[in-house]
């Protein structure tokens, strides 16, 4: 667990908080000046953010179920600006859906994160379902901007890396890339056709 926070670390913390306001309270009640009421709604707010950093930081996977892998890709999606459907399809083919997947080559978890990646996007655990999907959206949508929202350019980068992509100034011709790329539009457009 180093690097996470637990919930009785985070209990702790609210507690110190609490603790710290009621000391301030009674330090200024016996110097005789007014005392304004503790802000509340502050220290609940403040709470709910670490809890929030907490969900993300936190260690072992949060969903294992299908629909809480979907509802994850869902919350990821919208917040990076991506169609739930086309990172559906990415994980659909890097993982299978599976949260413990790792590859020969090292890849980790549902979108298949190298280390060093996963790192640079702030993910200590890549077998966490949401600390993987928070990460390979972030990354994918990397990608996306990068080459200017054409999928097929991102998929080649996400498979082969963007160097190989700028490289090639295309998709490289590598028959991995290429059947990836393939496989994962197909994909894409079964899901986009299953919601029309």
């Amino acid at each position: 667990m180093t690097g996470a926070i637990s919930g009785l670390d985070i209990t702790l913390h609210r507690m110190s908080e609490i603790e710290r306001g009621f000391q301030t309270l009674l330090s200024r009640s016996q110097t005789e000046v007014p005392v304004a009421q503790p802000d509340f709604q502050k220290i609940l707010d403040k709470t709910v953010q670490l809890e929030k950093n907490a969900k993300i930081k936190s260690s072992g996977n949060t969903a294992t179920s299908r629909a809480e892998i979907d509802s994850l890709i869902e919350e990821y999606s919208a917040k990076n600006g991506l169609d739930a459907d086309f990172v559906k399809a990415v994980v659909r083919q890097e993982s299978g859906f599976n949260p413990n997947a790792k590859s020969k080559c090292g890849a980790m978890g549902l979108m298949q994160l190298m280390p060093s990646t996963a790192k640079g996007l702030g993910v200590t655990n890549a077998f966490d379902a949401e600390q993987n999907i928070y990460g390979g959206t972030k990354y994918l949508k990397g990608l996306l901007d990068r080459f200017d929202n054409n999928k097929e350019l991102a998929l080649a980068a996400y498979n082969a890396g963007p160097n190989a992509v700028k490289k090639y100034k295309g998709i490289p011709p590598y028959a991995e890339t290429q059947n990836y790329v393939k496989s994962i539009m197909k994909s894409y457009d079964k899901l986009k056709g299953a919601q029309s």
